[in-house]
């Protein structure tokens, strides 16, 4: 990850949003809203907050500061935001993986993602990328060399994730099974520990989002072997899908991001966030930035999240139980 670039474009774009945003009268009575998310700083719900941390505030009404609650894969964000104050001051901003997966993954989840949590809104998709190091793997110059390098020594190579049962797990276990590949897997605490496992050569491969590679991909300090998603992305044409770069004919595993609120949360104050996020969100600079890193904008409703959520939920299941991810 590039910090300081990243830190100086969000620096920019909050300005120019600061500038342009009016003050509204206060959502919560001047209390301030807290922006969480349940990974590190510096990861996508993180990255997200804070590019639109002070329009928000201004949208609102409110002061706004971004909190990284992390551990549990996310469950301690989730928690908190369960138990908190159904009022609106703590807004957690959830992967797929939290909200469908931790449920497969884990005996006893100490919250219902379902009836303990309120949607508001979905935000984006964004597929995972399959990342190796340029410098230590410099033999794997794309998918087919490495699945030949697999299949030649079985169980030899392994591959590194944010997490057992995270979507970069779970992406990585559907991509051995279609590649007929035996792969060792080695669970991080978060993304940035997976990368920098990755970048010392501990690690083989990993299949991470986009966003937090792409400037050492630029750079040549990785290479991207393959995309997750359908089809490949306009921000990142030059990357193939894993369908064709692998030869893997319909391969597709994506998280998506969805806000969520505490339960009992009363609907005016969520149709505001969501009024406010979508608003903040859905203008030119922030829209080009979000694009520019993999991310497909979604910004529908609470009860397009609440579909999808349950839709999500069975079908993760089954790609949990063929994969044997388990948390104790």
């Amino acid at each position: 990850m590039r910090i300081p670039l990243l830190v100086a474009t969000m620096a920019g774009l909050m300005a120019g949003h600061a500038a342009l945003a009016q003050p509204q009268p206060s959502m919560t009575g001047g209390r301030p809203i807290l922006l969480m998310g349940g990974f590190p700083a510096g990861t996508q719900a993180d990255i997200y907050w804070r590019l639109i941390q002070q329009p928000l505030a201004a949208e609102l009404g409110s002061p706004t500061a971004v909190e990284a609650r992390t551990g549990a894969s996310g469950n301690i964000a989730l928690e908190a935001t369960a138990r908190a104050a159904p009022d609106g001051t703590v807004v957690l901003a959830a992967t797929s993986a939290m909200l469908a997966i931790n449920r497969a993954v884990m005996p006893s989840m100490p919250i219902d993602t379902q009836t303990d949590l309120a949607p508001v809104m979905t935000l984006f998709e964004a597929p995972n990328v399959l990342v190796v190091s340029a410098e230590k793997r410099p033999q794997f110059t794309n998918c087919q060399a490495l699945i030949s390098a697999a299949r030649a020594a079985p169980g030899r190579l392994n591959y590194a994730s944010s997490g057992i049962g995270a979507s970069t797990h779970l992406a990585a276990a559907q991509f051995a099974t279609a590649a007929n590949i035996d792969v060792t897997h080695v669970p991080y605490r978060g993304g940035p520990f997976a990368m920098t496992a990755l970048y010392q050569g501990d690690a083989d491969l990993f299949f991470y989002q986009s966003g937090p590679v792409l400037d050492d991909w630029r750079n040549g300090r990785v290479r991207l072997l393959g995309i997750t998603s359908a089809q490949r992305m306009p921000s990142l044409p030059e990357i193939p899908t894993i369908a064709e770069a692998c030869d893997m004919p319909g391969f597709v595993s994506t998280t998506w991001y969805g806000v969520v609120v505490a339960a009992a949360t009363p609907r005016p104050i969520i149709d505001r966030l969501h009024a406010a996020i979508r608003k903040v969100t859905d203008t030119p600079e922030i829209r080009a930035r979000l694009e520019g890193m993999g991310f497909t904008m979604m910004l529908g409703g609470p009860e397009e999240m609440r579909a999808r959520l349950a839709a999500d939920i069975p079908h993760w299941a089954e790609v949990v139980r063929r994969s044997g991810a388990r948390q104790q």
